[in-house]
């Protein structure tokens, strides 16, 4: 009975995950079984080994020994750790396979503010060093690594990591290691993330790297808008992701996608790919609502970003890199781009800078090529695109089609190595670099249109139809 049952099991997470990121449509489509209802065996509430909910006690030790605990039925059909109403203090811990961490209606997982309670440990090969400061880092609070089918879900529950003491250190020059993210999964597979809130990180908030079919979905992050490097979703060096249906407001990226730094990101050679944005809504006043990069010396590719409303921000979709990156973004669609009050519309940044060490080589260049930008509709925008590519390494086939923006700045273009198409663009592209057409001839430079304009374009030559919203 229990053969049978682990089987069963085991056919369901192959059914969630395999082939869950299927070409449809010249996109990726996120099709997955809710793994969050599939029943697990063995379940325990985190009360069961001492834990108390005041948010004074420090409960990291019932949080591993739990854990500890539930690893001996990861081979039984996995395990379910219970996390009742209550506000439930504690340093770093280690997640484990076939697990589901449920914060019930009414439960907060506090994090520490003590750094003591946040071991640090060595820096990611494809980084090479901290983020922030050379050397070593801070674990992340909920951590995990070569874990398989990890579920982190409940009733609205709510991660706090009570980030303004970290905040402060790092605004005044006081912390010795790289700040830590909320949750941050390595080497990992099969992992959802939904129906939570996550608050106030010390650092980004969610860290999958090096892993694949991960899906984040029916989040709220939020941290203080000048809160600093507070990113909500950065999937790094990962594969086949699906985030969707979120609300992010942040004093970062709402989402960034990555994949290594300079001559150490080169060298792992761990590329971002297959990922799916899907229906995300927030706020940044001081960076992008999607951002790729700058950390993109792994490559960065087949990127689907569709329905993203952005307000009261800085910058709608930025592309960031820098001589040194080598790397490549290419095969990247984004559609259907609603702006309200946003200052720059659309950004390529190829000069950004920030390197590891001094070690980098400056002649590694990147490859930025065959993105399109497809149904965007913009008001009270600044400047409609900041488009500046790389002497003697030009961006190429970039491609606006379909775009509408209100714009206040008499030049609401400004472009430099950076070379595309464009067609039902208001305000008009005037750069020289960029040819005003796509349609007939070429089409098959921009990636991924879509073809209810494919099917519209034949004889126009102006935008067919207006924004609905």
């Amino acid at each position: 009975m229990k053969r049978s049952f682990l089987l069963l099991y085991v056919l369901l997470l192959v059914q969630a995950f395999d082939g869950a990121y299927c070409n449809v449509g010249g996109s990726f489509h996120c099709e997955y079984t809710n793994l969050a209802n599939l029943h697990r065996p063995h379940s325990v509430s985190i009360t069961e080994f001492g834990a108390v909910g005041d948010g004074v006690t420090l409960n990291t030790k019932a949080f591993q020994n739990a854990l500890f605990y539930l690893n001996s039925f990861s081979d039984k059909g996995g395990a379910k750790l219970f996390v009742p109403a209550g506000q439930w203090l504690t340093g770093s811990f280690d997640l484990i396979s076939h697990l589901t961490l449920w914060l019930d209606k009414g439960a907060t997982i506090l994090g520490s503010t003590s750094s003591e309670n946040w071991p640090v440990v060595d820096p990611l090969p494809s980084y090479g060093r901290g983020r922030e400061l050379p050397g070593r880092r801070h674990r992340s609070l909920i951590y995990g690594q070569n874990l398989t089918d990890v579920v982190i879900t409940g009733e609205n529950g709510t991660i706090d990591g009570q980030g303004s003491i970290w905040w402060d250190w790092f605004r005044n020059g006081e912390l010795n290691y790289t700040r830590p993210h909320l949750v941050e999964l390595m080497n990992s597979t099969g992992l959802i993330i939904s129906n939570l809130t996550f608050l106030n990180s010390p650092f980004w908030n969610i860290h999958p790297v090096y892993c694949r079919d991960v899906v984040v979905k029916n989040l709220t992050i939020l941290a203080p808008l000048d809160s600093p490097n507070t990113d909500g979703v950065d999937p790094d060096s990962s594969s086949n992701v699906c985030i969707e249906d979120c609300y992010i407001v942040t004093g970062d990226d709402l989402v960034s996608i990555k994949s290594g730094w300079d001559e150490y990101g080169i060298s792992y050679a761990r590329p971002s790919s297959k990922i799916k944005i899907n229906r995300l809504t927030g706020q940044t006043s001081s960076s992008s609502g999607v951002s790729i990069g700058s950390e993109m010396s792994g490559g960065v590719s087949e990127v689907y970003i569709n329905d993203l409303h952005l307000f009261n921000s800085s910058t709608g979709i930025r592309i960031k890199t820098s001589p040194g990156r080598g790397g490549y973004v290419r095969n990247v669609h984004i559609s259907n781009l609603k702006l309200d009050n946003v200052r720059k519309a659309i950004r390529f940044q190829g000069k950004y800078g920030e390197h590891p060490d001094e070690n980098f080589d400056p002649k590694a260049l990147p490859s930025i090529e065959k993105i399109t930008f497809e149904n965007v509709y913009g008001e009270g925008i600044e400047v409609a695109g900041l488009l500046e590519g790389i002497e003697g390494d030009e961006f190429k086939n970039i491609c606006f089609l379909n775009v509408t923006l209100t714009v206040k700045k008499k030049i609401p273009w400004k472009c430099s190595n950076i070379r595309g198409y464009s067609q039902w663009v208001s305000p008009k592209i005037t750069c020289d670099s960029f040819k005003e057409s796509i349609f007939p001839d070429h089409s098959s430079k921009c990636f991924g249109l879509s073809e209810n304009n494919l099917e519209k374009s034949s004889g126009l030559s102006r935008s067919p139809w207006l924004f609905s919203w």
